[in-house]
Order: structure tokens, then sequence, then C-alpha cells
């Protein structure tokens, strides 16, 4: 492999033990897939970049997670890559092992469609400013959670109506009843300490 960050080698030195073989998967993937691809950290994990962001990987205390930047994009040429998403930060699930990962050629064709795209410069629309965004509705599970911690409520209400919409739409997308759940609990915990939806990745 070339183009290797040093930030990027520590970061994968530092990671839990059970990530380290993850993250070094994907890190060899990625450069067969790209060649000219360059690492970079942003928001406190890697970043692959080629002519715009290509995927991002990340490591936390259980599990690690690979996720793409435009990834409605690689969707619309390859349906099944929706299909692949689960819970967690990216496109793939809570990852504890190599093995929970699709299969290397599907990643390597998912990391040269994000290339082909950025190549032809190919972007996703962005919203249109003079549209009015719709009324922001809380879930209703989320509401019964504030009525039993009031601290997660107020925060929530002190909240920006974006940083608001991130933690209702997060709840909202969940497709499993249990996920949902997990998903309530884990926003009721954030906001009762204070926190905004993606916390774990401010810059420090």
């Amino acid at each position: 492999m070339t183009n290797l960050n040093p930030r990027v080698d520590q970061y994968i030195a530092e990671a839990p033990e059970f990530a380290r073989p993850i993250l070094t998967h994907l890190r060899k993937l990625v450069h067969f897939a790209c060649p000219q691809v360059e690492e970079t950290i942003k928001w406190n994990m890697p970043f692959f970049t080629y002519k715009g962001m290509v995927c991002h990987m990340a490591a936390f205390k259980a599990h690690g997670s690979l996720g793409f930047w435009n990834r409605q994009l690689i969707a619309a040429a390859h349906p099944e890559f929706e299909s692949v998403s689960g819970d967690g930060m990216g496109q793939f699930g809570r990852l504890r092992s190599v093995q929970d990962l699709p299969k290397d050629s599907a990643i390597v064709k998912y990391v040269r469609e994000a290339v082909r795209l950025n190549e032809a410069g190919v972007k996703k629309p962005g919203p249109d400013p003079k549209a009015r965004k719709p009324e922001l509705k809380v879930p209703v599970e989320l509401t019964r959670g504030f009525k039993r911690n009031k601290a997660a409520a107020d925060t929530f209400k002190g909240l920006s109506p974006s940083h608001r919409r991130e933690y209702t739409e997060w709840i909202a997308e969940a497709k499993r009843p249990e996920t949902r759940a997990k998903r309530v609990a884990t926003a009721i915990e954030w906001l009762a300490e204070g926190k905004t939806r993606h916390w774990k990745y401010a810059k420090c």
C-alpha cells in the first residue's frame, strides 16, 4: 500500500484489540480498490479520499464501523448496498470481527463506485434553500422517555433544530422495533448527559 498516513497507523494501534484486524483489513481493501486513495483523519476517525470523500472507518469500545460518503448514489447503482445497512454508524452495522463484513469483492465494488462518482463529479443534490423543511415530528417513544427523564427533555428542547432532527430521524429510520427501542434508550441517556447525537465525532 502507498499513501499511508502515520496518523491512521496510530489510530489503528490505539484501537481496541478486537478492532485492529477489522481496520487493517478495511484499509487494505480500500487501497486495493483505489491505489491512488489518500488517508486523513477527520472528526477523530480515518477517512479515505480521492477527488473527494470516499469512505471512512471507526472503532468504538465494542464495535467498528465502515461508512460511505455518497451512500445514496452508490445504492442507486447497486441496490443491494442498502440491504446491508444495520444498526450503528456506517452502512454495515456494528462490526465486531472481520467476519461481520460483506465479502471483500463487495467492498471493493462499493469503493470503486464511490471513486467513479467522484471522478465524474457526481454529487448528491443538496437541499433546496427555498424549500421549507417539514415540521419536526418527535417519535412517540421519545416523548414517553422525556416524561420519565426531565434532564433529557430539557436538553432536547435546548438543542438547535438540526440537532433535534438528527435524533428524531435516527430513531425514525430504525426498521425493527427492538432497534428503535435501543435507539430511544440511547438517545435518552445521551440527552440526559447533555450530548448531541454525534457527540462522539465532535472535534476536541
